[in-house]
């Protein structure tokens, strides 16, 4: 084989690359709000308060909630950004679809350093849940008719792994842009990144059919599971009466919430939780989201190479999927002690094995849409799923400063314990085989 066919081979891992940097910004925008948090600047805008007087105790605990309240907001216009998303793109294509997704959430995240009040942050913040949500649907339709089969889980935990480095490099650089150029440029500088991920997508990016760069041995290799089926799109509301669209939907809805508290509420934690007997202030708080998302990178990629390989190994597709699902699901329990342990080394270890297990999770759950549907309905599955996702994410979040004012943060960390698990017996119910899908005549 020349050295140019081997190039090609190739191919379909650079469209994943792209579906990387698109859910590395993607993520950096949404996770930009949970450190500008940590800010004092911030704290008394939002609050309506005069810089150069100290918050009480009292206040503080308002502005927690008014947080959630907030957090709230992005996460149901996600939920539903994510249904409206999931639609557009399966009538459009993702070329189309996700270059107004990336279009979307980009100018959302710049209009956060250009607001005044926290009801105009709310505001914004509901934008950018609306252009968010076309991420993964994207991702998942992408991977759907690039990748054969057996290569798809571990092709979505790669572009999975993207959601880590984005808030790796939040961590990293948001905090340095607010200490030297104040909050409201953390926005605007992130939020901007996007037109290079726009322009690189709108160049590259055609169907495997289509594409002109892409070698007939890899076009082969990619249909080895059969042509691509029907381009009719399907109504989403039709897919509401198959089990296994709440197989995914459900699941989504139970462990979605955990990964969101993770993202929004963590340097808070960090910054805060009384048991620690070391505290991490704006300077220090990019070290240990370093290691836990660089742990996560690992766990999303590890676990979803881990699928495949079983599938190699002569396993169905619904033993693999599931058995590694299981591991996931427990490698999460231990997270409950991370809320009482006064090291905070510890915890940044029990936090950084669940935080790999749930991308682990997600890359494998969201394999299952295209293991059980075929590719005209992917997205729109995955945008039902992500409306489950969302609408549990918020309801968590709406009551995240509640809980963490009344119980501390021991009751968020028992949820997260056991939900991967009740989320596994859900799917074990619904989707015991995870069968492929017939879709009836007149669900187009």
């Amino acid at each position: 084989m020349s050295a140019a066919t081997t190039q090609l081979g190739r191919f379909r891992w650079r469209i994943c690359a792209l579906l990387f940097v698109g859910t590395t910004l993607n993520y950096i925008d949404r996770n930009v709000f949970s450190f500008t948090m940590l800010d004092e600047t911030f704290r008394h805008q939002m609050m309506g308060l005069p810089l150069d007087v100290p918050m009480t105790a009292e206040q503080m605990a308002e502005f927690r909630e008014k947080m959630s309240h907030l957090d709230a907001i992005f996460k149901y216009c996600y939920a539903f950004g994510f249904l409206l998303a999931g639609w557009v793109i399966d009538r459009v294509g993702v070329r189309r679809g996700y270059a107004i997704s990336i279009g979307g959430w980009s100018l959302a995240g710049i209009l956060h350093g250009l607001v005044h009040t926290a009801t105009g942050m709310g505001f914004a913040r509901g934008l950018l849940g609306v252009g968010e949500a076309g991420n993964f649907p994207a991702a998942v339709k992408t991977v759907s008719e690039w990748f054969p089969r057996k290569e798809r889980s571990f092709a979505t935990g790669i572009f999975n792994a993207g959601a880590n480095v984005g808030i790796i490099l939040t961590a990293i650089c948001v905090p340095f842009i607010i200490a030297h150029f104040g909050w409201r440029w953390s926005f605007i500088i992130t939020g901007a990144l996007g037109a290079f991920a726009l322009v690189w997508w709108l160049a590259s990016y055609h169907s495997p059919e289509n594409h002109p760069k892409l070698s007939r041995e890899e076009l082969a290799h990619i249909r080895q599971d059969g042509p691509p089926d029907a381009t009719t799109p399907v109504k989403w509301r039709t897919l509401i009466g198959y089990r296994a669209t709440w197989a995914f939907a459900i699941p989504k809805f139970m462990t979605d919430a955990i990964w969101w508290f993770y993202l929004t509420w963590l340097p808070t934690f960090f910054n805060s939780n009384p048991a620690f007997t070391t505290k991490l202030d704006l300077k220090q708080i990019g070290i240990p989201f370093l290691i836990i998302y660089l742990i996560s990178d690992f766990g999303s990629i590890f676990f979803g190479w881990l699928s495949s390989r079983f599938i190699g190994m002569g396993w169905s597709v619904n033993k693999a999927r599931k058995v590694t699902m299981l591991i996931c699901a427990l490698c999460v329990v231990p997270i409950v002690f991370a809320s009482v342990t006064s090291n905070i080394v510890l915890a940044i270890a029990l936090i950084a094995l669940a935080t790999a297990a749930h991308q682990g999770w997600s890359a494998n759950l969201f394999t299952t849409v295209s293991d059980q549907f075929p590719q005209r309905a992917v997205a729109s599955v995955v945008g039902f799923g992500g409306l489950m996702g969302g609408l549990g994410g918020g309801l968590l979040a709406a009551n995240v400063g509640f809980l963490i004012n009344t119980g501390g943060y021991l009751p968020l960390f028992l949820i997260a314990g056991l939900a991967y698990l009740l989320a596994l017996g859900v799917i074990q119910i619904l989707s015991p085989r995870l069968a492929t899908v017939k879709l009836n005549p007149e669900a187009a």
